[in-house]
């Protein structure tokens, strides 16, 4: 039954929900000075972020290597990097190292399916995920997955193969039977930059079972669209997908699985194509109100009753899915980015809102779905950074993941400098890393984003890429719990 407007007015009349909760120690402030309660634009005017004294592991320290920055008492290991590293088959390690996720290995190794965000033509790349016999979508593409092995300590590291001839591999999500959701972030039909098949699905990857993932197939029942990230809720079975996408903005899916479908290795690729519903959200405030676009809302604790509409054409066979919406039907935001399951329910990033979303301007939120009360709520809210190339400020969240050491940790894609950082429930924020690779001139440096930021299976080693030119890293030092209660 939909949740209507009528329903989260009530609501939010009775338990006092509404959108302005600032303030609240379940609330996220990462605006450049902390300003929970400050729409974006003033926040910004602050300055840069204020790191906390007394959280985090303090100040990073320049790396003599020129990679990370790290603070005191933490180090890091090059597990892989394009150009250097090779796979069990003697091809060089893939470039364009994105979103990732980590498996419990033999004899306490970490598997990690890492994917390569290679987009266009094949020839365009030197160094593509090989086409490995058996594993190939399209011959056409250059992107796909790696599954990366790192032994117990750290000494021997094995790379082969997941799926090769996907495109634009972005992010993705793990799955609680231990399998790689892999999403192409691209349109692309066959005909287009020498593709043989049309682009802009899901694939899944098995880290275990090779022979699992012989002949991929694309998962049609959730969608062709520019994907980004996928998680799955254990208790529904419900699977949430975002779209980063523009002109108009993206959109945030649900798929719900056909009556009498039951989650497991493989089950998702032997599904019809049109099997469940897939739908777009669609977010009114606690007064009812249609709110077209995330980027509305510009107060830390802001929330939105959710409903969720069918989508018409999930295969996009004519037009792009965010286009088969007219105004008013849905809500969009623009770069809807990664995604993570946590507390009992999905963060999600929206990385910016400039001058193509109607709302106000801002640096990057991270929103909290609850699927239980079904209401989105604004967690994280970054103000427009005003200058990215000083380090301090933190602007353009992507990947993220949910710490075990409490609150989020997140990767930066935005201008300038790049961070690792974390951020807490009581609106205090603190880095972990800093890109030191300059990909650019000493003149006009360029610092590459950060992606695929996840912990090893024990919680002991982040993992995180780098992903121009290709690095994988793996940090460990003196964790500690930073806050308490959950995520956030």
């Amino acid at each position: 039954m939909p949740l209507t407007r009528r329903d989260f007015a009530k609501r939010t009349a009775i338990t006092g929900a509404g959108v302005a909760l600032a303030g609240t120690v379940d609330v996220l402030a990462t605006a450049p000075g902390a300003l929970a309660a400050e729409p974006p634009a003033t926040a910004a005017a602050a300055g840069a972020s204020r790191h906390h004294g007394g959280l985090g592991y303090g100040e990073l320290l320049p790396d003599p290597k020129g990679i990370l920055a790290l603070p005191k008492g933490f180090s890091y290991r090059v597990i892989t990097r394009t150009g250097v590293t090779k796979l069990e088959s003697g091809e060089s390690t893939p470039s364009n190292h994105d979103g990732t996720a980590t498996f419990e290995g033999l004899r306490g190794a970490t598997l990690l399916a890492t994917n390569h965000e290679l987009a266009g033509a094949r020839a365009d790349w030197p160094h593509p995920v090989p086409l490995t016999e058996g594993l190939v979508y399209d011959s056409g593409a250059a992107g796909g997955v790696t599954i990366v092995e790192v032994a117990k300590h750290g000494g021997h590291v094995v790379e082969w193969v997941g799926v090769a001839g996907t495109a634009t591999n972005c992010a993705g999500g793990r799955t609680p039977w231990g399998t790689w959701l892999t999403c192409e972030e691209t349109e692309d039909k066959a005909g287009k930059n020498g593709f043989l098949k049309d682009h802009g699905y899901v694939f899944e990857v098995d880290p275990y079972d090779r022979r699992a993932n012989r002949d991929p197939k694309p998962i049609k029942a959730l969608g062709r669209y520019a994907h980004e990230a996928v998680v799955v809720d254990p208790k529904r079975g419900h699977l949430f997908l975002t779209e980063d996408a523009s002109n108009p903005n993206g959109l945030f899916f649900r798929w719900t699985p056909p009556a009498g479908f039951h989650h497991g290795r493989g089950k998702l690729r032997a599904l019809p194509d049109g099997a469940g519903v897939l739908q777009a959200f669609k977010c009114f405030d606690s007064g009812g109100k249609f709110v077209d676009d995330l980027s509305r809302a510009t107060k830390i604790g802001t929330v939105y009753g959710v409903d969720w509409v069918d989508v018409p054409d999930r295969d996009a066979k004519a037009t792009s899915v965010r286009k088969q919406f007219a105004a008013g039907e849905v809500t969009r935001a623009r770069k809807l980015e990664g995604m993570w399951w946590g507390d009992g329910g999905v963060y999600v990033v929206s990385s910016y809102a400039r001058e193509e979303s109607p709302g106000a301007s801002h640096d990057g939120a991270v929103w909290f779905y609850d699927p239980k009360r079904r209401t989105l709520t604004l967690k994280v809210l970054l103000g427009v950074n005003p200058d990215p190339s000083a380090d301090g400020a933190f602007d353009g969240p992507d990947n993220i993941t949910v710490s075990p050491y409490g609150g989020l940790v997140i990767a930066e894609d935005g201008e300038g400098v790049q961070h690792l950082f974390g951020a807490l429930g009581d609106g205090r924020t603190y880095p972990i890393a800093r890109n030191e690779l300059n990909i650019g001139t000493a003149e006009e440096p360029e610092y590459s984003e950060f992606t695929g930021v996840t912990f090893s299976p024990d919680g002991k080693t982040l993992f995180a890429n780098i992903q121009d030119p290709g690095i994988m890293l793996a940090i460990t030092g003196p964790w500690r719990r930073q806050g308490h209660g959950g995520a956030c």
